[in-house]
């Protein structure tokens, strides 16, 4: 993926440099406003890294416009850490659903809040599942950014026992529901080819992985490591320890609908 890309002719996205199995590429920060307005908004300004900043500082000076406000999808570091030292450095208001995230000074973002800045308007989307937190913005022209409820390439995790199985399926249907033009995600690159199959099959992808946690829990109780192992026996090891985060948050749904139940020494087993 490039440093520097211009999505549409209100997004330039910068990536920052924190690749990792867990980042993809590294973090997507967005700069969002219309051109001409001389402002601009900044999405998920993640690390708070010197050389990331300057890009993004080029990015600006490129729209010949100046950061008036942060905005946060979700909580996570990788999203999060520069938020509020960044906000400081350009005079910008912190706004999250997370408090801690948005600071003293910041904002507390609701859901369904529209807000007007930067010469456009940005709607704030609901989305927890990955985090509780989570919030997308949907942009006028259509297209969201959708934080990590959605990646660019491979899926998201539900994070246990923050995330919520549940909650992740439901807001995936609300994106879906908006109808959008793209999704530009907090990793990986931008989905502009009919990004409602995208959000069909990570539902599809969901109930996937359910079916093969209840067919390997046919043969006996499993450990969740046991699980892991036998399901995504096709994914690095390296991510492993998250595939265990979005089992465990799996295994929660599934016990809430009576499906699975504790087995002995720490195992699940069929209801």
């Amino acid at each position: 993926m490039p440093r520097t890309a211009e999505l549409e002719p209100l997004v330039t996205r910068v990536l920052a440099p924190n690749p990792s199995p867990m980042t993809l590429d590294g973090t997507n920060t967005y700069v969002v406003g219309a051109p001409g307005s001389g402002q601009a908004v900044l999405v998920d300004p993640g690390p708070d890294d010197a050389a990331h900043l300057a890009a993004v500082e080029a990015a600006l000076a490129a729209r010949e416009a100046r950061c008036v406000a942060v905005l946060v999808t979700h909580h996570h570091g990788d999203h999060a850490d520069a938020a509020q030292p960044w906000g400081e450095r350009f005079g910008a208001q912190v706004a999250a659903a997370d408090a801690g995230v948005a600071g003293s000074r910041g904002r507390v973002l609701e859901p369904g809040e529209r807000l007007t800045m930067a010469g456009t308007t940005i709607g704030v989307v609901p989305t927890p599942g990955h985090t509780g937190d989570h919030l997308a913005f949907r942009l006028e022209s259509g297209a969201v950014l959708v934080g990590d409820h959605v990646l660019g390439r491979g899926t998201s995790v539900v994070t246990h026992p923050e995330g919520d199985v549940v909650a992740y399926l439901a807001s995936l249907r609300r994106v879906h529901d908006l109808g959008p033009s793209a999704l530009y995600c907090g990793h990986g690159p931008e989905l502009t080819e009919d990004p409602g199959a995208v959000l069909d099959y990570y539902l599809a992808h969901r109930a996937f992985r359910e079916e093969q946690l209840l067919a390997a829990l046919a043969a006996g109780p499993h450990t969740v490591d046991e699980l892991v192992a036998a399901v995504y026996a096709e994914v690095p090891r390296e991510v492993w320890p998250a595939a265990a985060q979005s089992t465990r948050a799996t295994l929660a749904k599934l016990r809430a609908e009576g499906r699975v139940r504790p087995g002995p020494a720490e195992t699940v087993e069929r209801a």
